[in-house]
């Protein structure tokens, strides 16, 4: 199996942000397994953390700018191309402002500094999550698609048609990061038209933007006036020229598709939002950052579904935590009201427990509960969840023993599958939080695999 690696050495690098304008040193630090990515605010009291999580994704104007609270992070794209396209699965990023540099708007300075730091194998293997059916994002007003593809690789496919012919359709495609990520992809530049450039700089962005970092796509004739105003929204020393290759100042490009190559380089970028690599074939049709975002929710929500069924699905397999004479030991119920028949994993550190429940034809509520086609009633799903969480309270508590624990509330109960005579419930239970001997859960009970019953329950502990 692969191990997670992160970076060997701290390293530093210095220049200005894109579209604040602000000046900032970016440090990348060694980080433990399982870490992931997080910025970090060292300019703001107490250093708060922002996790490189699609669930902190705040602002998707050119860039992709994360935030937690009032703190933000903008333009992080390409220093998360650079660490996923390296292969750093761990890794602290200490910012000194609000926005990374943009260097040449690629991220081969970013590249560089990584492997001059190196790296380092940690003890513990890298996760993956294996896409193993169709995922299908569409913004048909925009005719953006992208689709991710099962396939034991990660491989990108991008094309790029802006209905323009000052750029016209491009398309590239990465399909070994190992031989190609560094030298075709990293140094791949950003770019814009130039009919955007002054609508970019009376929105407030690109403060920090130059001639040095984007390229600027000629797509209109330009007046001599134009020329002076883009001279100084683009901090040039002379006025620009339009080139005869299409770009402004005749710019020279490193690739051919250099323009394709970048929205590459953004996707593998803001596909690092998922939280996990991803084994899969991605294929992109004109992707930007709002749409990268919203394929990374979609594929997230299913990495994040698929791994609350690992969690529960293989329990045939696991070891007997509580039988039901220990589950008698812990709570008060007794047949035919006793609706936990064993536990089976029990984490403290996320406090989630898993219980089951055998439903078979001999229950006595279905001898009245619609006797021709029995179902289970939904009251008393929650009411095996409920218990399954007082297990848990019973772990969490002093003197067990001498205490009693009542609900108090329901709330978000969702029912969406019966439950019938053969089916097993699987109680799976969270405690979210606790206070003062009130006690707040979210309970799913699954039957092979799909969600039957999900509710927020709440229980107060009171002496017997």
């Amino acid at each position: 199996m692969e191990k997670q690696r992160t970076i060997q050495k701290s390293i530093s690098l210095t220049g200005i942000g894109l579209h604040t304008g602000n000046h900032s040193t970016i440090t990348f630090h060694p980080a433990p397994a399982n870490y992931g990515y997080k910025f970090i605010r060292t300019d703001i009291k107490n250093a708060p953390e922002i996790p490189a999580l699609v669930d902190y994704v705040v602002d998707l104007s050119r860039g992709t700018t994360l935030g937690i609270r009032d703190v933000k992070v903008h333009t992080v794209e390409h220093v998360l191309a650079a660490l996923a396209g390296l292969r750093v699965d761990n890794c602290k990023i200490e910012l000194s402002a609000n926005e990374p540099p943009v260097f040449d708007g690629s991220s081969i300075d970013y590249v560089n500094s990584i492997l001059q730091a190196g790296f380092q194998e940690l003890d513990a293997e890298r996760e993956y999550f294996y896409i193993d059916e169709t995922i299908d994002y569409k913004n048909e007003d925009k005719h953006v698609e992208i689709v991710a593809l099962p396939l034991e690789d990660y491989r990108l496919t991008v094309m790029i048609d802006y209905f323009n012919p000052a750029l016209g359709s491009q398309h590239t495609g990465l399909f070994d990061f190992e031989k190609e990520f560094v030298d075709e992809f990293a140094p791949a530049r950003t770019f814009c038209f130039l009919n955007e450039v002054e609508m970019l700089y009376q929105a407030g962005l690109i403060k920090g933007g130059s001639i040095d970092s984007a390229m600027v796509i000629i797509d209109k004739e330009v007046e001599t006036n134009e020329m002076q105003n883009l001279q100084q929204m683009l901090h040039l020393d002379s006025e620009p020229f339009v080139g005869d290759n299409g770009y402004l100042n005749n710019k020279p490009l490193r690739f051919k598709n250099e323009p394709a190559r970048h929205k590459l380089l953004d996707l593998i970028g803001d596909l690092t939002l998922i939280g996990v690599p991803i084994k899969a074939q991605i294929l992109a049709a004109r992707p930007g950052h709002a749409s990268n975002f919203e394929f990374s929710k979609l594929v997230r929500a299913a990495y994040l579904n698929k791994k609350q069924k690992d969690r529960i699905l293989p329990h045939k397999n696991k070891k007997i935590l509580f039988n039901i004479e220990e589950i008698m030991n812990f709570l008060p119920h007794r047949y035919p009201f006793l609706l936990v028949d064993r536990v089976i994993d029990f984490n403290q550190e996320t406090n989630q427990i898993i219980g089951l429940k055998n439903v078979t034809m001999n229950e006595e509520f279905f001898l009245g509960h619609f006797p021709g086609k029995p179902v289970m009633p939904g009251v008393l799903i929650l009411e095996a969840l409920a218990q399954a969480g007082g297990l848990m309270m019973f772990q969490l508590i002093q003197d067990p023993e001498s205490k009693l624990a009542l609900f108090s509330s329901i709330n978000n109960a969702r029912f969406k599958k019966p439950v019938v005579p053969g089916d097993q419930l699987v109680l799976d239970v969270t405690l979210v939080r606790s206070k003062f001997g009130i006690f707040n859960f979210h309970g799913i009970a699954w039957v092979d695999g799909e969600i039957a019953t999900e509710a927020y329950l709440q229980a107060a502990v009171i002496n017997r």
